[in-house]
């Protein structure tokens, strides 16, 4: 295998695998259309990628599928969070607490919140660790060790690009959220998602 075809694999690997609804790409288009840190919730993002998939390419894949209750009490762990996070997104629903009476958007998070949401969003969500550091990185661990580093490359260039391309296309999509009707809306589908992602992380956490 070549160097670009192993880029190219691990790219596309790590698109697959990355661009998918979840709690955290929904936060990061929430907040890329409200304007708030931007780059600051990309670059955690992305970064939290890349040493997740390195990580697990170097061998912590192996630690998580060999001690399940790791991963078990992630799994809880996220659901408890989880569970509040979408009570705040349909309590912005109901109340339209996520746009002012002026039409401006309202109780911006301080830049402390926004890294605090952020991290948790990605380091309490297991799904998180099962696609980066147990696939990803068990794909890139049965590389041989020259290739390795440039499928690693790949993957964590997949989330650099997707992550910044989402938190700033939030720009592009800002128009279409200037009425209070489009937030409840927003607001009203991220907290069914979390709800489902909720679910899944207890039923997985208990072993049902």
């Amino acid at each position: 295998m070549t160097i670009l075809s192993s880029i190219i694999e691990g790219f596309a690997m790590g698109a697959g695998l990355i661009i998918a609804i979840g709690a955290q790409n929904a936060f990061v288009l929430k907040q890329g259309i409200k304007g708030e840190h931007r780059p600051v919730i990309a670059w955690i993002c992305a970064l939290s990628d890349a040493f997740l998939i390195i990580s697990g390419i170097a061998g912590m894949g192996y630690i998580f599928s060999t001690h399940p209750v790791i991963t078990k009490a992630v799994s809880l762990a996220g659901s408890v969070y989880l569970a509040w996070f979408s009570f705040r997104c349909f309590r912005s629903a109901v109340k339209g607490e996520s746009m002012d009476i002026n039409g401006g958007v309202s109780d911006p998070l301080s830049l402390k919140k926004t890294v605090i949401t952020t991290l948790a969003l990605t380091y309490l969500n297991p799904h998180v660790y099962l696609d980066t550091v147990v696939m990803l990185g068990g794909f890139g661990a049965a590389r041989s060790p020259e290739i390795r580093p440039f499928f690693a490359l790949g993957a964590v260039s997949a989330s650099f690009t997707w992550f910044f391309t989402l938190a700033y296309s939030g720009k592009i999509l800002s128009p279409l959220f200037k009425r209070q009707v489009s937030w409840r809306i927003l607001d009203t589908v991220i907290g069914f998602v979390m709800i489902y992602i909720t679910v899944k992380l207890v039923l997985f956490g208990l072993n049902i």
